[in-house]
Formats: C-alpha cells, structure tokens, sequence
C-alpha cells in the first residue's frame, strides 16, 4: 500500500468487522476505514475509535463535515504539527458522531502525550488497542507494540491485536516475533490469511518461506 493506515477499529478485530478498530492500522476515519488492514484492521476500526462506525447516509452533511475535520487533523498529526492537530480533535470529541468523536479522542490523546500535557491514561484492551494502531499509522512502532502489547495483555488470544502486533513487528524487521503473532492470529481467525495475502505491510516477510507456509497451509491454498 501506499502505506495505508490502519483504523483503530478495522485492525482491532478483522478488518470489516467491530475491531471493530484492523484495527490493524488506524486511518482517518475515511482512510482509516478505507484502509483494508484486514480483517484484524477492520476490526480496529469498527471496534470505535476508528471504526467505520454506523454508517450515515451520504447525504449527512454535518457528518460529512466531522470526518473532513478529523482527516485534517489527522494530516496534522503526521506532519507532527500535534498542536494544531490538538486544536482540531478538540472540536470533535464531543460531537454527535461518535464514531469520528472516539477516533478523535484516541488521537487527542497521543497529541497531549507529545506536547507534554496531562491525558488520562488508557484503561481498556481497546484502548490501548486502538492507541496501538493509531501510532502505528504514524508509524511510531515502538509505542505501537508498546500499547498493543498492553492491549494483549488485558485481553489476551484477540485476532486483531495479534494481527496488529505482526504489522508492527513486521515493518520493524522483527521478523520471528512478527511470525509468532501472525501464526496465533490466523489460528484464532483463519480468513486473516487472505488479508494478510494482500498486506503490503507484511512485503518484508514475503521472501521468508515460513510467510508462504502460513499463508498456504493445509486447506487454505
């Protein structure tokens, strides 16, 4: 991918499903939801934070508007401009929409943490989870696997956390680890493998037989 950014709830479980944060990589809400992180990623993203969320209709113009300021924040954030995205997330934690308002608040919080200001500390699986997958779409890998690794703990044998956990390992160059995390999450939800087919975050691991291995295995090919 382009690099594609994973939702906090399409990476969570599977992609598409309540991860509802794949979860396996947090976009902004349109690309965190577009972002096919798989089934792990769809997770994330339908677990809340950035969760494709119920769907509005197209026409819904203030919820059209919301996801429009969260992408902008979002930009924000990348550029690690994390005042102005602060400023933006601010405005939207407390909107109608709580599908963008919890992925605001997920990124609210890891701007304060980098400017210095108080956050409340995460208390969930999903918290953590999706404070995992956002960093992770900033590619800050080190606290990625710090959250998700927190995550797993609070909430052991998760498909997406585990999903989330290989992404980001994988595009660390811990390959072994990242296999060790791959192999639990396709043996929790088997049709992770077809995601995984397609991940372009897992394009360190292709040359490596024991990627094919996993991916082909008996009944899967």
């Amino acid at each position: 991918m382009a690099r594609s950014r994973k939702s906090a709830s399409g990476v969570g479980k599977a992609v598409g499903r309540k991860r509802s944060i794949p979860r396996a990589k947090v976009r902004s809400v349109r690309s965190e939801a577009r972002a096919p992180l798989t089934t792990a990623r769809s997770k994330i993203v339908s677990k809340g934070v950035v969760s494709s969320g119920p769907q509005r209709p197209h026409a819904d113009v203030p919820y059209q508007t919301a996801v429009r300021n969260f992408e902008l924040g979002v930009r924000a954030f990348q550029k690690q401009d994390y005042h102005k995205a602060a400023e933006v997330f601010e405005k939207l934690v407390d909107i109608d929409a709580r599908d963008v308002a919890e992925r605001a608040q997920v990124h609210l919080r890891l701007c304060r943490q980098r400017t210095g200001r108080p956050a409340a500390a995460p208390k969930s699986a999903d918290e953590y989870y999706a404070l995992g997958v956002a960093c992770l779409n900033a590619r800050d890998l080190g606290r990625a696997v710090e959250y998700l690794g927190k995550a797993d703990k609070l909430k052991p044998n998760q498909d997406h956390i585990q999903y989330a956990l290989a992404v980001s390992h994988a595009l660390g160059g811990n390959a072994d680890i990242a296999f060790a995390h791959l192999e639990a999450a396709f043996a929790l939800r088997p049709e992770n493998r077809f995601h995984a087919r397609r991940d372009e975050d897992f394009q360190g691991l292709t040359s490596d037989p024991r990627f094919r291995r996993l991916i082909y295995s008996a009944g899967n090919q």
